[in-house]
């Protein structure tokens, strides 16, 4: 089959629905809230030589970091990844993002014998609820690397078929919730036995020859288009200074410096200047930095590129090794991967909002809003941990208001339904709407933020990871900041007491931990 525009869209929806059909069998298949309700995973499929073919509409900031999972796996076991295999990691420094985010890898071949040959890999991450650490949930205000939980290199989960149960096992005795780990690690297998078959069909119904040839296709069909879109950006250097509200553990902001050059049909990203690696644990691996990168230039480019790694061909991007978008084995990362990437996308795009005022819209909430609770069930009599992140505000756009209450850039998950919590945790919802106001007002007003409150049914203790809270969002061409966010913990459910963007503490029966996230900012001078 000769590769013509046909042909090409007809494997990139095969490729994608690969992928999907990966996502679907985890959802469905998966033990805990976090991954089946709030779908805090991702699936992809790649090429022999390890470049990210297609991936599904999960979680940006997984998406664009997985490449460098396959990486490594790829330069672990070089030339001995058979049939059957599968590799597992979460290591930050070795192609992983952070510790909960744990992804496999593994090999595609189809034919027998001398007459087999290696298609591809698929892939899967999921966000586990708590892999260890220090506190529940596995994200917190850390100073290194191993105070955030087990850390898993690139080793054989799977060999020839065959699974190390072994590893599973510690993996599970490091967890504070080990059935719940166990359960979604099985749904993550299912999910890439899944994607196995699924693309071994696909080789085997239109030829390995072809399906290897449309593969290259869609890598340089995407650089091709991502080429035209960077030509009509005018050329020349875009600078944008921002800064994240602090560490977790001093109160000095946090420097995020970018210059984007475009000249011609290439592009090239500097993050130069950005503070040095801190101490506290919003340092982001270069893996998320280079993952914020593809998903900004992917805003500028559309839906027209496939989603796939030949959009960052004609992208150089520099991130200086010792700084905070590119730190230095062991660093904590648990929040670099959450906070540090929805403001490094926030710097991105305020840089291209130079090149390109008509399009780019204002400054949306700039943060995940990380709420993690653990301890021990009263009622049920059994230790839990509970995670989600929560939506606030989406910046204005230059012809129509922000979004309210949403997940927005580097993170694409759903909301946790009220009855699944409440089924599942000894939380009760008292409080969950809309933050009136919180948009910054213009031409098109930013959208509004969320109030979640949460009454605890048994003792507990909370990390709260969120930014924005000194820092405002702000507008554009004229548009209000949005509203900061607040954190305000109602002891005994009365004594009201502010809390910092970023705190562990412990709470009691009956109190209550009210999260109110940042609104977008607005578009364009409001009338009047």
């Amino acid at each position: 089959m000769p590769v013509d525009a046909i042909s090409l869209e007809v494997f990139k929806n095969m490729f994608i629905s690969v992928s999907e059909e990966m996502g679907v069998a985890l959802q469905r298949t998966s033990y805990s809230p976090n991954i089946k309700e709030r779908r805090d995973f991702s699936c992809a499929i790649f090429d022999p030589a390890g470049e990210m073919v297609a991936q599904a509409a999960h979680q940006p900031v997984h998406l664009g970091a997985m490449p460098a999972s396959v990486k490594a796996a790829l330069d672990t076991f070089p030339q001995s990844l058979r049939p059957g295999d599968m590799v597992i990691l979460n290591d930050p420094y070795l192609g992983g993002t952070h510790l909960p985010d744990i992804t496999l890898v593994a090999p595609v071949y189809t034919g027998k014998g001398e007459e087999r040959r290696l298609v591809g890999f698929v892939s899967n991450r999921g966000h586990h609820a708590d892999v260890g650490g220090m506190t529940p949930g596995s994200l917190p205000l850390s100073t290194e690397l191993y105070q955030e939980g087990l850390v898993l290199p690139p080793i054989k989960l799977a060999r020839a078929g065959r699974l190390n149960q072994e590893v599973i096992q510690i993996i599970c005795r490091n967890s504070r919730t080990p059935e719940e780990r166990k359960g979604d690690l099985a749904a993550q297998i299912a999910s890439i036995r899944v994607g196995e078959k699924r693309l071994q069909e696909v080789a085997e119904s239109y030829g390995v020859e072809e399906t290897l040839e449309h593969m290259g296709a869609l890598l340089d069909y995407s650089e091709r288009v991502t080429r035209r879109a960077i030509e009509d950006i005018p050329d020349g250097s875009y600078h944008v200074l921002d800064y994240m509200d602090d560490d977790g553990l001093t109160e000095e902001p946090v420097p995020i410096q970018v210059t984007i050059t475009v000249a011609g049909d290439g592009m090239k990203i500097d993050f130069t200047g950005t503070s040095p690696q801190r101490p506290g644990c919003i340092n982001a691996p270069q893996a998320v930095t280079v993952s914020a990168s593809l998903y900004a230039v992917r805003c500028i480019v559309g839906d027209d590129a496939p989603a796939n790694q030949g959009c960052l061909r004609p992208v150089e991007i520099v991130t200086p090794v010792g700084t905070l978008v590119n730190p230095q084995p062991q660093r904590g990362v648990a929040g670099g991967n959450v906070e540090t990437s929805q403001r490094i996308t926030d710097v991105l795009l305020a840089a291209f909002a130079q090149a390109l005022p008509e399009l780019i819209p204002a400054a949306s909430q700039g943060t995940m809003n990380n709420l993690l609770i653990g301890g021990h069930d009263l009622a049920r009599d059994k230790p839990f941990v509970y995670y989600e992140t929560i939506g606030g505000g989406m910046g204005a756009r230059p012809e129509k208001d922000g979004i309210s209450g949403i997940h927005t850039h580097m993170t694409n998950t759903s909301n946790t339904p009220v009855e699944a919590m409440e089924f599942a945790f000894p939380l009760r919802l008292k409080r969950y709407a809309l933050r009136r106001g919180s948009g910054g007002r213009g031409q098109h007003n930013g959208g509004d933020g969320l109030v979640r409150d949460v009454e605890f049914l048994s003792p507990a203790r909370v990390t709260v990871l969120s930014e924005r809270r000194r820092f405002a969002p702000p507008g554009h061409h004229g548009g209000h900041h949005g509203e900061p966010g607040e954190n305000v913990l109602f002891r005994g459910g009365v004594e009201e007491v502010q809390l910092a963007g970023k705190e562990t503490l412990d709470v009691e029966a009956g109190d209550i931990l009210s999260i109110r996230t940042p609104g977008g900012g607005g578009w364009g001078a409001p009338e009047g």
